[in-house]
């Protein structure tokens, strides 16, 4: 089974990496911002859109608060950015907001955090791969309908792509997030200079309709326009989403890792913002109108598909440049789709983090043949399948779960950092080591209140709208970390070894050897000869044990027992309901019952073949008593294999002759080596295993 994988397994992810390679994977600045950055900057083909859609709903009035709220979303951003340059200096092991608040707040806020964080992953390759695949079918309508094939086949090639390695999927994506940079770019440019420059006026394809307001939504004002901004600026602030992502992907920089790091986060901001005040000003420009269903739209046609805001603001601003705008289509629906690779480098290290502490399985912590924590990129890809094909692929109903999670965790890292900067004061007595901690804390206190200001925004207009199921995920999520913790926990305690000498470390008075026997054959006899030769003659006793199901074939076993002059003692259990099993474990049980001190050692006979069809037609009845024995205490269960004839055509050895060993006519030592570790040493296989050997050695002689 193992070779019957391992080829396309190795062609798909490549050959395995020594631990010492991992140095090789660790990534500059120029790969890392593609890597970690590509949630963030991808944001801003969908946030911008947000906020026309949620102003949409009063008409054609409010369109241009745009501005407003954009202006504030981006004001956000640089403060939550400048607030987590601090952390990376502070915590680079990782960890990022779950060691922040676990270390600060202690173990309940940190698995608060790290349920909140799981979550936000788990919607940002949800969201990214169906916001790409919606950019996508505007450029290429014809694909309609197929949301959620396409959607779910970018999840399984981005796990496959991962599963290589972090610095190969950064590499690999790197020229469409570097590319979407330079079209959001160049598309803003273009604008400019058509409009500044030659005066052109450029309108979208619904610029021609009116804008009409929902029912009971026209002429707000009050309190109802500015509960209408508030929600606005929660649908906009999708594009922070990701910043997070740097200062938990802080050890996979090259060093200096938290300078890297806080570069790397400064860039990311600096970049996200111009590029989303851009497509702002291009909407406003090219007289955009985004509307929830077709029935605010007057004027439009019938059956009218609506396209994306940067799909209609650049197929106007490229009006006289065809190539541009399906450039744009391409880029974007890339980089919307690569935003999920920021998750899955995210996720898995978290899962790492945690499954250390013991609140996730620990399979989650080791790495994988490319070191890459291949257990949590597979989980991450698998649950958000399940939304994506829940939700029908569509990111206006996924997206009002985005947001809760990563503005939780901006929250309790932010508190984690006022009191770990108020910690260190406490002590610190350099004066200018206590400005710089002092500035910190201001930073990160700002930080916290307009983080604070946007949770309670998000949850008050979104919880409603499906931001209830995000935090029951991380309500669920919570419980099963302290579930886990627990179990493990209860383990170690059962597992640990006293000081003084408990029970367990007592020897048994004796060892009872039983042995499997359904045929007197090959593997029979190897299995009597391993327990004999196991067997301590003064504290153990050994009898061999068959079930009869059948009264000829026991017959037969009895006769060529005798025949054969064994010793060893042949005990039959009549199973009357031809049972094999049950009557197996309920005789190993009496024993124990009679002698709890005793320990019980099972030999079972098994086949090794060489398919993995043939896995289908033998050991079965083994597999079943392993099963039910392991549960038995006191009962040790060994498995003696017999390698079938097929078994050792799959590891036929390669041929190989030592430089002048033809010439010199002596025998091939690695067949000798196979036929002596296949056991042909006696009787009529060495015979055989002798010809051959000197068969070959007459050819070679020969040659």
């Amino acid at each position: 089974m193992s070779k019957l994988t391992g080829l396309p397994k190795r062609i798909l992810i490549g050959r395995a990496l020594q631990n010492d390679r991992l140095g090789e994977t660790l990534l500059p600045k120029r790969i890392a911002l593609p890597v970690f950055a590509s949630d963030a900057l991808s944001s801003v083909a969908y946030a911008p859109e947000q906020i026309f859609l949620a102003l949409s709903v009063a008409g054609i009035s409010t369109i241009h608060y745009s501005w407003w709220v954009g202006g504030v979303v981006a004001l956000v951003m640089l403060v939550v950015v400048a607030s987590y340059r601090q952390n990376v200096h502070a915590y680079p092991s990782g960890g990022g907001d779950y060691e922040v608040a676990t270390v600060n707040l202690g173990g309940n806020a940190g698995l608060t955090v790290a349920a909140a964080l799981m979550v936000d992953y788990v919607l940002t390759v949800a969201v990214s791969t169906t916001s790409g695949v919606a950019n996508l079918v505007s450029a290429v309508p014809s694909l309609h309908g197929h949301e959620v094939a396409i959607s779910v086949t970018l999840v399984v090639l981005l796990m496959g792509m991962n599963l290589r390695g972090v610095r190969e999927s950064g590499t690999a994506f790197a020229i469409p997030t570097y590319g979407f940079m330079i079209g959001i770019l160049g598309l803003t440019g273009y604008a400019a200079i058509r409009h500044f420059g030659f005066g052109t006026n450029m309108h979208a394809a619904s610029s021609g309709f009116h804008l009409v307001a929902e029912p009971g939504h026209s002429n707000l004002a009050g309190l109802a326009m500015v509960f209408l901004l508030l929600k606005t600026f929660s649908s906009g602030c999708a594009a922070l989403t990701g910043v997070e992502a740097i200062s938990n992907g802080v050890p996979a920089f090259r060093k200096p890792k938290s300078k890297n790091a806080a570069t790397t986060l400064l860039m990311m901001a600096v970049m996200a913002v111009i590029m989303m005040m851009g497509i702002i000003w291009m909407g406003n420009l090219t007289g955009l109108k985004m509307a929830g269903s077709n029935s605010q739209l007057l004027g439009a046609p019938s059956g009218y598909q609506q396209k994306t805001a940067l799909a209609q603001i650049s197929q106007a601003v490229f009006s006289n440049f065809t190539p541009g705008f399906y450039f744009i289509a391409a880029v974007t629906g890339l980089i919307l789709v690569l935003a999920a690779n920021t998750a899955f480098n995210g996720f898995p290290v978290l899962g790492s983090i945690l499954a250390q502490d013991r609140y996730l399985p620990r399979q989650l912590h080791t790495r994988g043949d490319r070191l890459a924590f291949s257990n949590g990129i597979i989980a991450l890809a698998a649950v958000a399948i399940v939304f994506i094909i829940g939700y029908g692929a569509n990111p206006d109903r996924l997206i009002q779960l985005y947001i809760i999670g990563v503005f939780v965790s901006f929250n309790m890292s932010q508190t984690g950092m006022i009191r770990h900067w108020t910690r260190l004061l406490k002590t610190e007595t350099d004066p200018a080591v206590r400005r710089r901690m002092m500035r910190s804390r201001v930073i990160n206190s700002i930080g916290l209140t307009c983080t604070a200001c946007v949770l309670v925004v998000v949850l008050s207009t979104k919880f409603l709208a499906g931001a209830w199921m995000s935090c029951l995920l991380m309500v669920v999520f919570f419980i099963l970390m302290k579930a886990i913790r627990k179990h493990y926990d209860r383990v170690s305690a059962e597992l640990a070894a006293a000081e003084e000498r408990p029970d367990e470390a007592l020897l048994p008075s004796r060892v009872h050897s039983v042995v499997l026997v359904s045929k007197l054959h090959k593997p029979t006899l190897r299995a009597l000869a391993y327990a004999q030769l196991s067997r301590s003659a003064k504290t153990s006793t050994l009898e061999a044990l068959t079930v009869s199901v059948d009264q000829g074939d026991t017959a037969a076993l009895r006769a060529d027992w005798e025949r054969r002059g064994i010793e060893i003692p042949l005990k039959v259990l009549d199973s009357p309901y031809r049972e094999v099993t049950r009557p197996v474990v309920e005789y190993v049980r009496n024993l124990r019952r009679t002698s709890p001190r005793d320990v019980v050692t099972v030999y079972i006979p098994e086949y090794v073949v060489g398919h993995w069809y043939e896995h289908l037609l033998h050991n079965q009845s083994a597999l079943r008593l392993k099963g039910r024995l392991l549960f038995t205490p006191g009962v040790m269960v060994t498995s003696v294999p017999w390698q079938l004839e097929s078994s050792e055509r799959r590891r036929k050895p390669v041929e190989w002759s030592a430089p002048g060993q033809i010439r010199r006519g002596s025998p091939n030592r690695l067949q000798n080596r196979d036929a002596h570790r296949a056991g042909r040493g006696v009787g009529q296989d060495s015979g055989q295993s002798t010809s051959q050997s000197t068969s070959q050695s007459s050819k070679d002689s020969n040659e």
